[in-house]
């Protein structure tokens, strides 16, 4: 199994061929257009995202061997991007793994902390938002 810090530095590695934030942010996007998203029925409240100034669902769904895989989307194409990140970080990964990173660290390997500042708080709190 892939390890979250194994995925990070692939995922750091990628971002990392680009000098300029508009570059990485572009990169964000492609990555959003990977994602599958959620269909309506799954936009829920439930689901949401709170204190995000747009619109972000994650499931985390738990499976029979203990580790989880994500289902995320947004209405936002770089907010989607960051939550394809997350969800290909911690697929296959178990509770106690995922909660050790911190989200900080996450936004340090995409160097992309000081630009997505504002988004820095919902990062991290919503890939945990429905982890039980």
């Amino acid at each position: 199994m892939t390890t979250i810090q194994d995925t990070m530095t692939i995922i750091k590695d990628e971002f990392s061929i680009f000098n300029e934030p508009q570059e990485k942010y572009v990169l964000l996007v492609d990555l959003a257009k990977k994602s599958s998203g959620l269909p309506p029925e799954k936009q829920t409240d439930k689901n949401k995202v709170n204190g995000c100034i747009s619109q972000a669902w994650i499931i985390a769904d738990k499976q029979t061997d203990d580790t989880y895989n994500f289902q995320t989307d947004s209405d936002a194409m770089i907010v989607k991007g960051l939550l394809f990140i997350l969800q290909s970080l911690f697929k296959g990964q178990r509770k106690e793994d995922i909660v050790s990173i911190e989200g900080q660290n996450i936004l340090d390997h995409l160097v992309l902390r000081e630009q997505l500042v504002t988004r820095n708080k919902w990062f991290w709190c919503g890939d945990q938002q429905n982890s039980t």
